[in-house]
């Protein structure tokens, strides 16, 4: 299976509905399997390896992908963010792609092959399409560079079977109504914006992008634009929230799904949010770059009953990602490979047709299939699975495994915390000790005593940080995932 198929499928059963609107141009099904077989045409005529996206999202990004799809090279969106040396270093990794990009360039490529994205768009009425075969399904159809909150960015490859898997094994064909409108938020080069585009696409949903997030136009664009469904990181839903903080209901009507991925979310920012989106059914996506996006969903009725129960196991799950997709296999191990029973913690490893679990020159899988996530959870006895952070997250202190998001969660709840992150810093007696910074309301002010008890109230003395930081903000990548390789350091320094 190929992704063009996904083309055929929306073209054939939705030629004239509108597909994407963004900038004030709207394309139609029809139209974007138009231009995206102009643009294979053309992407094969040049004989170019690959082809490169840097920019924001724009009706080009949908064509650009779905036409090196289809003339089977890979698709690079690059996080246009990145600063010059980095970002000229992965474009170099990839001599002679074809660049769509926006704006100018900070610095000179050696390539005859650059499009402004506007002028790429716009040439392709003129362009005759060719019949081209369809391409192999094993080859890579998209490379994504991960977010390198842990190590240098890698290029994750993802193959037409991976991603056709993903979308077969979540997605039912045509199952959105013609009124029904996605906002997507979220930058084109994270798997989540590639994920929402193939998945509202197959659905027959029309999507809205929004250039930039900001929490006034993003309330606004719902209730003007009636959007039934979304999609945030969970610091734009923690900003929404914030935004709001003097309302009881957020007044979207129309909003019968929001969905949120990407990075942990706090609990204290989730509950508030289910009391402000009364009659929105919430959606925890949980998935890896690595694994053609998600591999586990906690849905609406997940949400609700969860946050409504008095019993503490029901209400747990609120902090779950809920359950695997079909065809996603699972298993928790420990440091040593062996399994571990139902309720501990480990390292979680996947297996199934979407996970990927390869980067560019370098297979991460075993023999038998199984990719090592590198992220710690465990699972209870109905199947639920918690996720508690990187395995590199996890601090020692005395030999007690400490996981950060649970102090970060009671920090995040005092009324004068916005966020907060904790790591573990070395030290000579207990191997390391706990560190948080956090980030105060506007205005607001506290102390660090204050903070400390606080804390040691609600957990005990061994999980309480010795030591807090007041930060104006924390470093986060643009999809709120936190850099707290960049907090150890500065902290760090601080000491020293």
């Amino acid at each position: 299976m190929y992704l063009g198929l996904l083309l055929e499928m929306s073209e054939s059963g939705f030629p004239d509905r509108a597909a994407i609107t963004v900038g004030g141009t709207t394309i139609t099904h029809g139209e974007l399997a138009e231009r995206s077989r102009a643009a294979a045409s053309s992407f094969t005529e040049m004989g170019v390896p690959s082809v490169i996206f840097l920019g924001t999202n724009h009706v080009s990004y949908a064509v650009a992908l779905f036409g090196a799809a289809a003339a089977g090279v890979p698709f690079i969106p690059m996080n246009y963010r990145l600063g010059d040396d980095q970002l000229e270093a992965q474009i170099g990794a990839h001599p002679g792609a074809l660049i769509v990009h926006e704006g100018a360039l900070p610095f000179h490529i050696d390539s005859a092959s650059l499009w402004q994205r506007e002028s790429f768009y716009a040439s392709l009425t003129s362009v005759e399409a060719a019949p081209l075969p369809p391409p192999d399904p094993d080859l890579p159809a998209i490379l994504l560079y991960t977010s390198g909150t842990t190590a240098a960015p890698k290029a994750a490859v993802l193959r037409h079977r991976h991603l056709m898997a993903y979308l077969f094994g979540t997605v039912e064909f045509a199952s959105a109504d013609e009124d029904e409108t996605a906002l997507v938020s979220v930058p084109p080069y994270h798997v989540a914006g590639v994920a929402n585009l193939l998945s509202n696409l197959y659905a027959g949903r029309h999507i809205i992008y929004l250039d930039r997030f900001d929490p006034d136009v993003w309330l606004t664009t719902v209730r003007e634009c009636a959007i039934t469904q979304a999609m945030l990181v969970p610091t734009m839903l923690a900003q929404i929230v914030e935004f709001l903080r003097d309302s009881e209901d957020a007044h979207t009507p129309s909003l019968g799904t929001l969905s949120y991925g990407g990075s942990r979310m706090p609990a204290p920012v989730l509950q508030r949010a289910l009391e402000m989106f009364p009659t929105t059914g919430f959606v925890n996506a949980y998935g890896l770059t690595e694994t053609s996006s998600t591999i586990a969903l906690l849905g609406p009725d997940d949400h609700r009953a969860a946050y409504e129960s008095d019993d503490p196991v029901a209400r747990q799950r609120l902090g779950s990602v809920g359950r695997l997709l079909p065809g996603i296999e699972l298993e928790v191990r420990n440091e040593d490979g062996t399994l571990v029973e139902p309720g501990q913690p480990g390292l979680l490893f996947l297996r199934g047709e979407q996970i990927s679990g390869e980067y560019a020159g370098v297979k991460l899988k075993d023999d038998e299939g199984w990719f090592a996530t590198r992220d710690m959870g465990w699972i209870d006895d109905d199947g639920y699975l918690f996720i508690e952070g990187r395995a590199d997250d996890t601090i020692i202190r005395g030999g007690e495994n400490i996981s950060p998001s649970e102090i970060e969660d009671v920090l995040i709840s005092h009324e004068d915390i916005v966020d907060a992150v904790v790591v573990g810093l070395p030290d000579d007696k207990w191997g390391q000790r706990l560190a948080a910074v956090v980030v105060l309301v506007k205005d607001h002010s506290i102390d660090e005593d204050e903070v400390k008890e606080f804390t040691r109230e609600r957990l005990r003395s061994s999980k309480t940080p010795e030591t807090i930081a007041f930060w104006s903000e924390l470093p986060r990548t643009d999809t709120g995932k936190l850099l707290r390789r960049s907090v150890v350091a500065e902290l760090s320094r601080v000491d020293s």
